[in-house]
């Protein structure tokens, strides 16, 4: 009897632990997610198509000269933890060095903050402190989600970069495909109260932008997006044109706009409304300028042989800029 006993309670005691164990995993929220954009498959995608041009892919290699700090938070929605990566020098003059805020594409749907790390380490050699973010994708929420998810970042990184040796007085926006679009967009509102309802907001304009890839204008004739950008923005341009017009950086270009760098791929849809943009910037006497790599795919700037020519292009321009 003794032993019966013995093994009823144990049995009590594992549906115990199962059941508390059932419900602590019903706490934890699943978030949805699309892996289909990665450096490999990326990879494959271009010798495919590619063949003409020897391509490897870019993986880390980290100085000896910077740090690096993974996973951080920087904010929290709900039980949510929004996180970012951030590498920076091991010694900067007193006054600071500019950060970086780099965000990764993935189309709105997929990505990581993870493709970042190999240029994030080339830019935080060279002497800025970079911050390579992840943001709320469509699957998850969709627009503004991600854009407010990128300001708090930009917060983030304004009230604690000095920390690590940045300056908020030189703050720039870098991204990457929908990243690109991000950063465009994002560089030329976080400094107004477009996506902050009753919210003043005092920030200082970015000093620069370099959009690689990113489309300006979302309903265009240069324009090819439909059903991925309408699952972020919430349906398509008939049903939601106020997010695709608003969500669209050439509809907010003006007079307060930083210096713009585009780098551009062999397919022109992806930067759609870049000469009315620059036009504008042109007209207000703002820096800008556009380098076009021949027969470069999309995602370039991922893979050899165009990763070190986007790194040296964007610290060209950057020199520019941030000297004036």
């Amino acid at each position: 009897m003794g032993l019966l006993r013995d093994n009823c309670q144990f049995v009590c005691f594992i549906l115990l632990l199962l059941v508390l164990a059932g419900e602590s995993i019903a706490q934890i929220e699943v978030i949805p997610r699309d892996t289909t954009y990665t450096l490999r498959s990326t990879l494959a995608k271009v010798l495919k198509y590619h063949k003409e041009v020897v391509v490897s892919a870019v993986h880390s290699n980290p100085s000896e000269n910077i740090q690096e700090e993974l996973e951080m938070a920087y904010k929290t929605v709900g039980n949510r933890k929004l996180t970012f990566n951030l590498f920076y020098p091991n010694e900067t003059p007193k006054g600071g060095v500019p950060i970086l805020v780099m965000v990764h594409g993935g189309g709105w749907k997929s990505g990581d903050k993870s493709l970042m790390t190999p240029m994030a380490e080339k830019f935080a050699e060279a002497g800025y402190v970079v911050v390579a973010p992840e943001y709320r994708l469509s699957p998850e929420a969709r627009y503004p989600s991600a854009v407010l998810d990128v300001f708090d970042m930009t917060e983030w990184a304004e009230k604690n970069g000095k920390k690590y040796g940045g300056s908020s007085n030189e703050m720039i926006i870098l991204g990457f495909s929908a990243g690109g679009q991000l950063a465009a967009l994002i560089g030329n509102t976080y400094h107004k109260d477009i996506f902050r309802i009753n919210k003043v907001n005092k920030r200082a304009p970015f000093k620069a932008i370099v959009d690689v890839d990113g489309v300006l204008a979302f309903h265009h004739h240069d324009s090819k997006e439909g059903k991925v950008a309408g699952e972020w923005l919430g349906g398509d341009y008939n049903e939601v044109t106020d997010a695709w017009e608003d969500a669209s950086a050439l509809n907010h270009v003006d007079a307060t706009s930083p210096p713009s760098l585009f780098l551009a791929s062999m397919y022109p849809r992806f930067l759609a409304g870049r000469q009315e943009y620059m036009e504008v910037l042109q007209q207000n006497d703002i820096y800008t300028e556009a380098q076009f790599f021949e027969n470069a795919p999309h995602s370039f700037w991922l893979l050899n042989p165009w990763f070190e020519p986007t790194v040296q292009c964007t610290l060209n321009f950057l020199d520019k800029v941030l000297s004036k």
